[in-house]
């Protein structure tokens, strides 16, 4: 069994080729090829934290895994997100690589959003907002700059300290020459905004990847044509995107089932929205995976908003881990052990 480090996981990820692999999942998981239980979860109240459990089984990437992953919001000294995906030969169920999940998970949510944007946002999209000062603000950062319109990054929260640490070290990113650098040629501004506000009303993309509890995306700020892009979990309060904005996009999840189910499941969002009445359980215009496929329409117009809300998938993860393991059994990376 070969076991992978979140070292060596980082270094053998090809993050353009994730969200290629990402995208045939989606469109797997819509056509019904993979399977994909809902996650479950063991709650810590006295944490406000869960661990969960993602099994997956994607033929098509040859995959069958699961993840075991933590979320503790009021980390401090350590990420808020932890987990390990264990991978087994789909053939003879005989466990075949463990590796950490939590480089992945950053990765691949990120990768869904940046297919998200490729299939939603306008084509004369410049100004990408990314909303959040944790992880999963800087691996959308990296994804984000990697869209071929991206010309400005601009990054917003609620303390500027940390939002001029992250631009700090989403520069490093784009400038270095490691799998999150960008491509030769490739240019990318990086800029602070002044406020969560000011960032959205720019933007022609908003992602935001925050732990919030209040909206920090308000309708009354985002401009007509905008996509947006949501990945934050939160299981007691609204979460990061506010209700109006909901009711008046173009919704689109990886997974009608998953995204409307209660949490630790499903977006809070959503079932805000449904509990107040501002939508119904079939607002969902599409599932990503239906958009891949050619199966359901993305934008409409110029002018129209579109909400990509993501609560995270086991396929994307499956997808990722194997091009993780065959990329570390072509270059002999990894310690195999016995169990």
């Amino acid at each position: 069994m070969r076991f992978l480090s979140a070292t060596d996981v980082e270094a053998l990820l090809d993050l353009d080729a994730l969200v290629d692999a990402v995208a045939a999942a989606m469109a797997d998981l819509s056509a019904g090829r993979a399977s994909v239980p809902p996650r479950i979860a063991a709650l810590v109240p006295e944490r406000d934290a869960l661990l969960a459990a993602m099994p997956a089984f994607l033929p098509s990437a040859g995959a069958l895994t699961t993840k075991l992953v933590s979320l503790f919001p009021q980390n401090r000294d350590r990420p808020t997100h932890q987990a390990l995906i264990c991978a087994f030969d789909p053939a003879t169920g005989t466990p075949a690589a463990v590796m950490d999940g939590r480089v992945i998970t950053e990765a691949r949510t990120a990768a869904g959003s940046a297919l998200s944007v490729r299939l939603l946002a306008r084509d004369d999209a410049r100004t990408f907002a990314v909303i959040g000062t944790g992880a999963q603000a800087r691996a959308h950062a990296r994804a984000l700059a990697r869209d071929a319109r991206a010309g400005r990054l601009l990054l917003a929260g609620r303390r500027v300290d940390a939002v001029e640490s992250l631009a700090d070290a989403v520069r490093r990113d784009l400038e270095g020459t490691g799998p999150a650098g960008l491509p030769v040629g490739r240019r990318v501004s990086v800029e602070v905004a002044p406020s969560v506000e000011s960032a959205i009303r720019e933007a022609d993309v908003v992602s935001a990847a925050t732990h919030a509890a209040d909206p920090v995306v308000r309708r009354a700020w985002i401009r007509p044509g905008t996509h947006v892009t949501s990945v934050g979990f939160n299981s007691t309060g609204d979460g990061e995107v506010d209700g109006e904005t909901i009711r008046d996009a173009a919704l689109v999840v990886e997974s009608r089932s998953a995204a409307f189910a209660p949490p630790p499941t499903g977006a809070i969002e959503l079932t805000r929205a449904v509990d107040r009445g501002l939508i119904g359980r079939d607002h969902a215009r599409a599932e990503i995976g239906e958009l891949v496929a050619g199966m359901a329409r993305g934008r409409t117009d110029a002018g129209e908003i579109t909400l990509y809300k993501s609560v995270g998938v086991a396929a994307q993860d499956a997808a990722a881990a194997m091009l993780v393991l065959r990329a570390a059994e072509a270059r002999g990376v990894g310690l195999t052990l016995e169990l």
